[in-house]
């Protein structure tokens, strides 16, 4: 059972008198300080100034992406959620997409997650996530390879790797990714129906594991089974810590009837139940795994792509973006504790918009993906955009 990233906090500092010493006041402030930062929900502590960087617009006029990977020739490929594949190469959009899958793009569903093979310079693998809609018109997800095509450089079907995973207009996770085990992840939202995350034969409300053949690895926790870690509602992120190889996610909590906010961080160890529904935020249930940190209950985060950065002053830490938040987020991690963070902060509150993912290019720096045009934002004429953040 893991500890939790529990975030209380005092409502007023330390008083301290005028009449004393500047040694006093100096101990007093520091300790309201370190009150401050062990008692607040970390999701309070968003004031931090963002290093001196470079702001590059280098793609507009997207369809509201929704992930984005790079190729070992440069290219960069990023899904659009009504169904194209496009490639950015030299700094360029290609006019025409990659590749055009039917999907159904409706609510939060749609073509989703992509990764591209650690091998691709040798196979031309592409792994994406698609929501569809069967002959009876009922939503669902799978997830499917495909080739790039040597002639002709576009894209084409080359396997599915798992389908008929239930669909919904919302809750449909579709974060797509190699960990440094050589493994494929693909996170899968409880598609609206609560009762599958903690429900094993049920591969919604999971983060889910597998080889590249579409095959079982025989080291997953559950025998014959796709799942690496149940309990979830809607997990939008994975981020491996470098070095460690620990794995985090991000994951949305509940809304409407269910509550509000209580977003989620989680590090995601093989096998464990991450609760949902039965617990959320700060509540607790034997053999339920809390968050590292949580948006609390008045703040909705939406959290979405995840990664760790290794370059500049923000190397070590855990990135991530916010649609509702429209924020992108800093987390620094407890060296000690893997299950505890000691700061969050906010970056770019309202300066994009909606963002949807957030990468670390080959070559250092940070790339993100505005969804300004997802139905939920408020499109610029130059919206969605590929934005490029370079420290100085």
């Amino acid at each position: 059972m893991y500890a939790r990233a529990r975030e209380a906090m005092a409502a007023s500092n330390p008083h301290v008198a005028s009449t004393n010493n500047f040694r006093r006041k100096q101990f007093f402030g520091l300790l309201a300080i370190v009150l401050f930062f062990a008692c607040v929900p970390v999701s309070s502590q968003i004031a931090a100034p963002t290093p001196d960087l470079s702001i590059d617009v280098l793609i507009k006029g997207l369809d509201t992406p929704w992930a984005i990977d790079f190729a070992p020739d440069g290219r960069f490929f990023i899904t659009e959620r009504r169904g194209r594949i496009r490639v950015v190469e030299r700094g360029h959009l290609r006019p025409d997409p990659w590749m055009t899958l039917d999907v159904a793009a409706s609510g939060e569903a749609g073509l989703l997650g992509l990764a591209l093979d650690p091998r691709f310079a040798q196979n031309g693998f592409v792994y994406v996530a698609t929501t569809y809609r069967n002959a009876l018109g009922k939503m669902q997800n799978r997830l499917v390879r495909l080739r790039e095509d040597a002639k002709t450089g576009k894209g084409q079907l080359d396997k599915v790797l798992i389908d008929h995973v239930a669909g919904a207009n919302n809750h449909d996770g579709g974060r797509v990714k190699f960990g440094p085990d050589g493994k494929l992840y693909w996170t899968m939202g409880d598609a609206q129906t609560t009762r599958y995350a903690q429900d094993l034969k049920s591969l919604n409300g999971k983060i889910l594991r597998l080889n590249s053949d579409g095959s079982v690895p025989a080291d997953n926790p559950f025998s014959n089974s796709y799942v690496y870690s149940y309990g979830h509602r809607n997990p939008q992120g994975l981020a491996w810590q470098p070095k460690t190889g620990r794995l985090y996610a991000t994951e949305h909590g509940p809304s409407g009837f269910q509550g509000c906010c209580r977003d989620e961080v989680n590090f995601v160890e093989p096998g464990k139940n991450y609760g949902w529904p039965e617990v959320r935020g700060d509540e607790t249930r034997k053999g339920m795994v809390s968050p590292v940190i949580h948006a609390g209950t008045s703040e909705t985060w939406a959290p979405t792509g995840a990664s760790f950065a290794t370059r500049g002053p923000w190397a070590g830490s855990l990135l991530f973006t916010g649609l509702r938040g429209q924020t992108l987020y800093r987390v620094q991690l407890d060296s000690n504790d893997p299950r505890k963070a000691v700061q969050l902060e906010r970056h770019f509150y309202r300066r994009f918009g909606r963002l949807r993912d957030v990468v670390e290019g080959p070559d250092g720096n940070l790339y993100l993906l505005t969804s300004n045009r997802d139905g939920r934002g408020n499109p610029i004429e130059d919206d969605d955009r590929l934005i490029r953040l370079s420290f100085k």
